[in-house]
């Protein structure tokens, strides 16, 4: 072998080796064009098959191994499963809805172009097949390595629990490892021992389901204690009974707490945005006495300011929510800055005709939306990265965009409280705010100061805007459900103090949220603002009133 390389064997050695390589890999070429020559025209019988023939072309299908066949199944399923008239060759399609459809290849699963609805014909399923099928795909998700693949799987599978689906569960217990889901399919096969004649099997079925909080579980354990029309109970065995009973008011009562977390975590999304507008009323009330009626009106630019830069971005629409933040910020900031250089800085210690003032500014604002955006509301889309719910179980689910709203106004408010505490503009914000004739004397131009406050101050209030969009429409009128909720968060924790302002919006927002299911939405406000007087008789300053002598004379 060592001479074989060297001279006139060399290139002949060079054949030999190419002729070896390419041997395996022309074989391996001609197996898999074999085996999807095989795949696809057992796939073909589907088009004229009856339903009973399909369910045993579906089998067939299953053991061919071909690495497409769990899609194909999943679009046959689904009814995405189609041939085309011309040719009968047959195509998955990306959605059934819609004119023309999008085509996948079965074999690639890649993009085959589109085709005329009509020029398509669907390969029909009933019950029965539905049922063969999903419990085809489902053994195949069952094998997955993905444990989140396996856990849809056999939640999927509990919907429709038949024999042929507790045998697969039954047989995967055995070796599942991950936690999460072997406690779903320990559910599935207690769901389906509630049908076993032995009481023993029943009862102990029932110890297993009692700590679920699925409302399928508790909707099936009420199955046993419910009464027939002649007035016999479901559930002859009373042992059985009393502990289904039982079982049933122990998930209602843990299904009542976690609701209760969920309504307050929506509270606290709702308190987020109140804190956001409030943080900006507090900043330019309490340093300059100044009552801004606009200041809902900045917040409704913030909101628009996030169409604006959506409809700029239409195919960045993951990011675009972050370019509108410092957006929002600008434009409001600086509709503040000019508000306060043109008409605020005369009025100044006329709070009465301030108030006159911004609202006549908040009525152009209002007016000159509509006539850029029309009076009609825009929808603002939510990011697919803020979509959806966090699912810790059955009965708590926390939706992304309200999530990331109550994160986002801690990072806010905790970067409001650096500037005003840690930099040369919060030093001066907050000497002008405790006794302006002094920092005055000391050399800080409280002019400047006034109109940087007011600048933050409604940059603040654009901000929150960004945040609203995310939870209802951007219209005109959008400011003026929330200004007076954003003056009583203010007045409530005291007038200019922040941290006065973070657990007046909070607890505002939980109140409103915990006494709309029982008064409605109108007389959970009136009960607030009631409360809100009250407490005001005890508390004239808040709960954090603002230190220094200008506190004093507030």
């Amino acid at each position: 072998m060592k001479h074989l390389p060297s001279g006139g064997h060399k290139p002949l050695f060079m054949l030999l080796l190419a002729l070896w390589v390419a041997v395996p890999v022309r074989a391996q070429s001609s197996s898999q064009s074999a085996s999807d020559s095989s795949f696809l025209s057992t796939l073909g019988e589907l088009r004229e098959a009856s339903y009973s023939d399909k369910a045993g072309i579906v089998e067939r299908l299953s053991q061919s191994g071909h690495p497409s066949i769990r899609a194909v199944l999943v679009a046959f399923l689904e009814d995405r499963l189609y041939f085309r008239n011309d040719d009968q060759k047959i195509f998955i399609v990306k959605s059934a809805e819609g004119d023309p459809l999008t085509l996948i290849d079965p074999l690639s699963l890649k993009d085959a172009g589109s085709a005329p609805a009509d020029s398509l014909t669907k390969i029909g399923t009933n019950n029965g097949l539905r049922r063969t099928l999903r419990t085809t795909v489902a053994h195949f998700a069952l094998a997955s390595p993905d444990a989140a693949v396996r856990l849809a799987a056999v939640q999927d599978m509990l919907r429709s629990l038949d024999d042929a689906t507790v045998a697969l569960l039954r047989d995967r217990m055995g070796v599942e490892t991950n936690s999460r889901v072997k406690k779903e399919i320990a559910t599935g096969l207690a769901l389906a021992a509630l049908d076993d004649s032995d009481t023993n099997a029943r009862l102990n079925a029932i110890a297993t389901l009692k700590s679920s909080v699925s409302q399928d579980v508790r909707n099936k354990l009420a199955v046993l204690i419910e009464k027939s029309p002649d007035g016999s109970f479901t559930e002859h065995d009373e042992t059985v009974r009393r502990a289904a009973t039982n079982a049933v008011e122990t998930i209602d009562r843990w299904r009542t707490f976690y609701s209760d977390i969920e309504t307050l975590f929506f509270g606290l999304s709702l308190g987020s945005v109140l804190v956001l507008i409030a943080i900006g009323l507090a900043i330019t009330f309490g340093v300059m006495g100044v009552i801004n009626m606009a200041h809902g009106e900045l917040m409704m630019l913030g909101a628009y300011t996030t169409f604006a830069v959506q409809s700029a971005m239409p195919g960045h629409i993951g990011i675009s929510i972050l370019v509108a933040i410092p957006a929002a910020f600008i434009v409001s900031g600086l509709t503040g800055v000019l508000m306060e250089r043109t008409i605020i800085r005369f009025l100044y210690g006329r709070p009465l005709e301030t108030l006159l003032a911004t609202f006549g500014v908040s009525l152009v604002l209002q007016q000159t939306v509509r006539s850029i955006f029309s009076a009609l509301n825009r929808s603002v889309v939510t990011p697919e990265w803020m979509s959806g719910s966090l699912r810790l179980n059955d009965a708590l689910a926390i939706t992304y965009n309200r999530l990331y709203i109550v994160i986002f106004t801690i990072i806010v408010f905790s970067l409001i409280l650096m500037v005003l505490k840690r930099t040369r503009i919060g030093l001066d914000i907050r000497a002008v705010s405790q006794n302006r004739a002094m920092a005055k004397a000391m050399g800080i131009r409280t002019e400047w100061v006034d109109a940087a406050t007011f600048g933050l101050g409604s940059g603040i209030a654009g901000v929150a805007g960004v945040a609203l969009s995310q939870l209802t429409n951007v219209g005109p009128n959008l400011g003026q459900s929330y200004i007076i909720d954003s003056f009583m968060v203010v007045v409530f924790g005291g007038v200019g103090n922040l941290w006065g302002s973070l657990i007046g919006g909070l607890s505002m927002g939980v109140v409103n949220e915990l006494l709309e299911p029982f008064a409605g939405a109108v007389l959970a406000k009136i009960f607030v603002l009631v409360a809100l007087i009250l407490f005001i008789q005890i508390r004239p300053r808040g709960l954090f009133p603002q230190a220094g002598r200008a506190g004093e004379d507030k």
